[in-house]
C-alpha cells in the first residue's frame, strides 16, 4: 500500500538496491522513536471544517469486504463447514495464490474490493487482504487487518517518489496460535511494529491509496475527494493528514498544506514525513530560519534511527568502503540491539575488513538474534504462518506516502 507523500529538497544519494535517487535525510522512520521538537501547532475546528466539509461517506456504494454470489459458491465448493480453522485457512492461502486457482498477481496500483480482486486475479497487499479477510469471515474464521513497518521501499511515480507501507491478514486459530496471511513475505519486517488495525482504518487507508494514484497523474480534484474522504472516515489517519496537505501544496494552497502536515506530526510524531514537507514548505516561502528548524529536526531524529544508520553502512559497503560500514552497522546495533540483519551486514564487513574471528562472532550473535526473534518477522516464501503466542510477535501495503523527486 501506497502511505506518504514527501516533498524534499534535502540532499539525495543513489540507491544501490533500487538505483533511484532518493533524500536519506527524510527516509526512514522508526516504530518507536519520536522527532523532538516543538511545532507550535494547535488544532483550528475553522481550517479543519474547511478541508473535512462533508457530513458523509461520499463513496457509500464503495464496499470493501462484500462478496457476490459467485465467490461464496466459490468458497462452498472448497471448504466445508466442518472443516478445522487450520484447514479452511491453508484452503483459502491454496485458493488465492495456487496457479490452479486464483493466482492472484502482485500489482502495486491495483486497488480494488473484494470482489473486484476477485475478478481482476489482481490485487495490492491491501486489496488482497479485503478479499481475504471477506472469504476468511464468510466461512467462520477469524480475520483482521494488521499493519507492520517494513524496511523503507521507494518507488519513483512519475516526478514523485511513493514511500509503501504493509498491511497482511491476521487471526486466531487456536487459543495459542495465530496466523498471519501475507501477499509478499519475502519483505523484512522490522520487529515489534505489527499492530491490528479496525475495517475503518482499512477502509480509510484505501481511500488514502486512490488519492494517491490521482495525485500522481495530477488529478487533484480526485485526489482531494479521495483523501478527504479517507479523513472523514477516520479523522486520526496521520498519512491522510500528510498526503491531503500534499495535494493542497500541488493546487497552491499553502495556508492548508501547512496545516495538514502540522496535524500530521500531531498525530503522529514519529512522522518524519509531515516534518521533511514543513521545512519543504518553509523553503519556499524563503523563511529559511523555520525550514533550518525542522530541517534539524529530521537530521536529530535520522541519528537516533538506526535503520538510518543501516542504510549509510549498505551505501557505504557498496562503495567499498569498509571501516566506514563498520562504523555505521555498529551505531545501528547501538540503537537496536535484537536486529539480526546489523548483525549479518557487520559479519561481511569483518570479511572484507579480513577480520574473520569477528565476522564469525558476528555471525553467531545474528544467528543467536535469529533465535530470539519471531519467524513472521523473517524473509520466507511462505504466504501462510503459524505463530505461536509464546513468541514476542505482536499484532502489515497499509498506505501511501509522496513526495516529488529531484529536489
Amino acid at each position: 500500500m501506497k502511505n506518504l507523500i514527501r516533498e524534499t529538497r534535502l540532499s539525495a544519494v543513489s540507491s544501490p538496491a533500487k538505483g533511484l535517487t532518493i533524500a536519506i535525510l527524510v527516509m526512514l522512520t522508526s516504530a518507536c522513536a519520536s522527532i523532538r521538537m516543538e511545532a507550535g501547532f494547535s488544532r483550528d475546528a475553522a481550517i479543519e471544517s474547511q478541508i473535512l466539509s462533508q457530513t458523509a461517506d461520499a463513496f457509500p456504494e464503495v464496499n470493501l469486504l462484500e462478496l457476490d454470489q459467485e465467490i461464496k459458491d466459490y468458497l462452498a465448493a472448497h471448504i466445508r463447514p466442518s472443516d478445522h480453522s487450520s484447514q479452511k485457512i491453508e484452503t483459502l492461502r491454496a485458493l488465492l495464490f495456487n496457479e490452479e486457482y486464483l493466482n492472484i498477481q502482485y500489482q502495486d496500483s491495483a486497488n480494488y474490493s473484494a470482489i473486484e480482486t476477485f475478478k481482476a486475479r489482481q490485487a495490492n497487499c491491501l486489496s488482497l487482504v479485503n478479499l481475504f479477510v471477506a472469504m476468511a469471515r464468510h466461512v467462520g474464521l477469524e480475520a483482521q487487518y494488521q499493519t507492520v513497518h517494513i524496511r523503507p521501499r521507494w518507488d519513483l511515480r512519475g516526478e514523485l517518489l511513493v514511500l509503501s507501507e504493509h498491511i497482511n491478514a491476521t487471526g486466531r486459530v487456536t487459543h495459542s496460535s495465530r496466523y498471519i496471511v501475507d501477499f509478499t513475505p519475502e519483505l523484512s519486517l522490522q520487529q515489534r511494529t505489527a499492530s491490528v488495525v479496525s475495517d475503518s482504518r482499512a477502509r480509510a487507508l484505501y481511500f488514502n491509496n486512490l488519492g494517491v494514484e490521482k495525485l500522481i497523474v495530477r488529478e487533484y480534484d480526485e485526489a482531494l475527494a479521495y483523501f478527504k474522504n479517507a479523513l472523514w472516515i477516520d479523522p486520526e489517519l496521520a498519512i491522510g493528514w500528510n498526503n491531503i496537505g500534499a495535494a493542497f501544496n500541488r493546487l497552491a494552497m499553502s495556508n492548508l498544506a501547512e496545516y495538514s502536515y502540522q496535524r500530521s506530526f500531531n498525530i503522529d510524531e514519529s512522522s518524519s514525513t509531515s516534518i521533511n514537507n514543513l521545512a519543504k514548505l518553509y523553503y519556499a516561502r524563503q523563511d529559511y530560519e523555520k525550514a533550518d528548524l525542522y530541517t534539524q529536526a529530521i537530521q536529530r531524529f535520522n541519528n537516533r534511527n538506526p535503520y538510518y544508520h543501516f542504510l549509510l553502512g549498505n551505501l557505504a559497503y557498496s562503495d567499498g568502503n569498509f571501516d566506514r560500514a563498520r562504523r555505521h552497522y555498529y551505531a545501528a546495533i547501538k540503537r537496536k540491539e535484537i536486529e539480526p540483519d546489523f548483525y549479518f551486514a557487520m559479519s561481511q564487513t569483518y570479511q572484507q575488513l579480513g577480520m574473520q574471528d569477528q565476522a564469525q562472532q558476528m555471525l553467531a550473535r545474528a544467528a543467536y538474534m535469529l533465535e530470539l526473534s519471531d519467524e513472521a518477522y523473517r524473509p520466507s516464501q511462505e504466504n501462510l504462518r503459524i505463530i505461536q503466542e509464546n513468541t514476542i510477535f505482536r499484532s502489515s501495503n497499509a498506505g501511501f506516502s509522496i513526495f516529488p523527486n529531484g529536489l
